[in-house]
């Protein structure tokens, strides 16, 4: 399983790290253990919005190569939905079998039209920046429909993670890795 792991300048790193650590567990504790992934950016190195640097693996990959396109939010958002060659390279991921979104990276996927007819749901201070680009623009904690995970704000990107490999993975091993973070505040919707 390959996973990109979308990053911007301005993004929320924690929209980022709380999915990255839970699905990335997967390989660390051997349950996927084919799983690789990729830090991929428009520029060989980013700076979120708190100033840390962080350096790409990939250049504008072609996201169609992926099995797992991640993209997290930030107010950076609100800059790249008008970036027409971002939003051109986001498209790619057309092909891979799951995108995933944190906060506002629901706008972005919806700018690339991965969301049209579809259920999503963003920070719930961002709601109405969704709403053009899916069907169902919902507050909730984390949304599945079909092969699309959104996730609300910020800290909803941990949650989000074990949401995912609940849903691919099943029960006991999103158990597993919940324990092994020490996290106790995931909800199962099940």
């Amino acid at each position: 399983m390959r996973l990109a792991f979308i990053l911007f300048d301005d993004m929320t790193t924690l929209d980022f790290s709380g999915f990255h650590n839970a699905v990335t567990w997967l390989k660390k504790r051997g349950i996927v253990e084919n799983m690789t992934w990729d830090y991929c950016a428009a520029a060989e190195e980013i700076t979120d919005d708190r100033g840390m640097r962080v350096k790409a693996d990939l250049v504008l990959p072609n996201l169609g190569d992926y099995d797992v396109v991640f993209i997290p939010g930030g107010m950076g958002t609100r800059r790249l939905v008008g970036d027409a060659s971002f939003i051109e390279w986001l498209r790619t991921a057309e092909g891979a079998e799951y995108k995933a979104s944190v906060c506002t990276g629901a706008v972005l996927l919806g700018a690339a039209g991965l969301l049209a007819g579809k259920r999503a749901t963003t920070n719930p201070n961002a709601i109405e920046l969704l709403v053009p680009y899916c069907d169902t623009a919902v507050k909730e904690r984390y949304v599945r429909d079909g092969t699309i995970f959104t996730g609300g704000g910020i800290t909803a990107s941990v949650d989000l993670g074990l949401f995912f490999i609940e849903s691919i993975w099943g029960e006991a091993v999103a158990a597993d890795i919940q324990q092994t973070m020490d996290y106790p505040y995931f909800k199962r919707l099940t």
